[in-house]
């Protein structure tokens, strides 16, 4: 050890040092050279932080290559500053073109901005997305239609941009789809990926429309692969199916003026035309009900329309049993709302529930 630090000392003796300073400094272009690389050196992070700190160190290396050929004129001093200085502008022109590589088109960042940036949706595997579908935005026309019932196959999954769709069934409407819902997503959650099968809804555009579509088996093979993105279109689906069925039962509301619940099995028939059979009953109890002084419900008891008006009332263990709520046939099930009379309601809708299904309700 002694002997290393007193070679040291011997190559630090030996080192000629500065006898006489310059007496004049250098020009201006070598101050502008070190502001410059200084100003570049204090850049931030992030891809507008890389362009400032590669930007300022090109201008500063450049300034001290001039410096080095006038002032200083030194050849190594003009070739190391030649080449950070080159090294820096295709630095820069490497993010030039990634950032113009990373730009999506105008709908795909708006869907972005609103669909998955809420959900903190990384944007490189929302890229990944996006390129599944090959960056398409497609269109419809008015009344073009996307669908038909029963021979269109279900082989893509649609998300519509913009424009509202109608979904009708057997020429009955059913509910609206409106920009960033999904155009068939209980067609893609009621199949597997081996399985095939066609529309049950007809589709239809009411205005211009434009959506964007992954085919089947390319969108499932990026599921498969990606576990985020599985779980991501899980949620999506999911949610968009929720707020159709809500759809529905807000329609049920309109229709009979009660706050129904859809998961009720005895409103099975009211969310579509009922059988052939029953039809005649379906229009009879339409028109019951908008028949505000209708006959009273044939499920009365027989007991209660023959009791005199004066007889004394009866023992508090003779009271008539209730009827027997299973005798409901099935098409009654979907006519239950129009055959009850509103005073049977009144005390269910003071304390702001939904009427109960029936006790013994046949299996759908």
């Amino acid at each position: 050890m002694s002997a290393n630090s007193s070679r040291a000392g011997q190559l630090l003796s030996q080192a000629s040092a500065c006898v006489s300073w310059k007496q004049d400094v250098e020009g201006a272009v070598y101050h502008l050279a070190n502001c410059l690389l200084l100003l570049g050196f204090m850049g931030g992070s992030g891809v507008y932080g890389c362009f400032y700190f590669f930007g300022c160190l090109s201008a500063g290396y450049l300034c001290c290559v001039l410096w080095g050929w006038f002032s200083a004129c030194g050849l190594d001093i003009v070739l190391w500053s030649f080449l950070l200085a080159v090294v820096c502008l295709l630095q820069l022109a490497h993010l030039v073109y990634r950032l113009r590589e990373d730009t999506l088109a105008e709908e795909f960042d708006l869907l972005y901005k609103t669909l998955c940036l809420p959900l903190q949706v990384p944007l490189q595997t929302y890229k990944e997305i996006v390129h599944c579908c090959e960056k398409q935005v497609l269109t419809l026309a008015t009344e073009q239609t996307y669908a038909v019932e029963g021979e269109t196959p279900i082989n893509r999954l649609s998300l519509l941009l913009s424009g509202r769709v109608r979904v009708s069934q057997d020429g009955q409407f059913l509910h609206y789809i409106f920009p960033y819902q999904f155009m068939d997503s209980p067609e893609w959650e009621s199949l597997q990926p081996s399985e095939e099968g066609v529309f049950q809804v007809t589709l239809t555009a009411e205005t211009s429309c434009s959506y964007i579509s992954w085919p089947r088996k390319s969108l499932h093979l990026l599921l498969t692969k990606e576990r985020y993105i599985s779980c991501l279109f899980s949620a999506l689906l999911g949610y968009d199916i929720s707020e159709k069925l809500y759809t529905l039962n807000d329609k049920l509301f309109a229709k009979f003026g009660l706050r129904f619940d859809i998961r009720l099995p005895s409103l099975y028939h009211v969310l579509g035309p009922t059988a052939a059979d029953a039809g005649p009953e379906s229009e009879k109890g339409d028109e019951e009900a908008c028949e505000p002084a209708a006959s009273p419900p044939q499920a009365t008891p027989t007991s209660l329309q023959q009791t005199p008006p004066c007889s004394p009332p009866p023992a508090a263990t003779n009271f008539p049993a209730p009827p027997s709520r299973a005798r409901l046939s099935r098409p009654d099930s979907g006519i239950l709302a129009s055959r009850i009379p509103l005073q049977s309601y009144s005390p269910v809708i003071s304390r702001g529930q939904a009427p109960l299904a029936p006790t013994h309700t046949p299996e759908l």
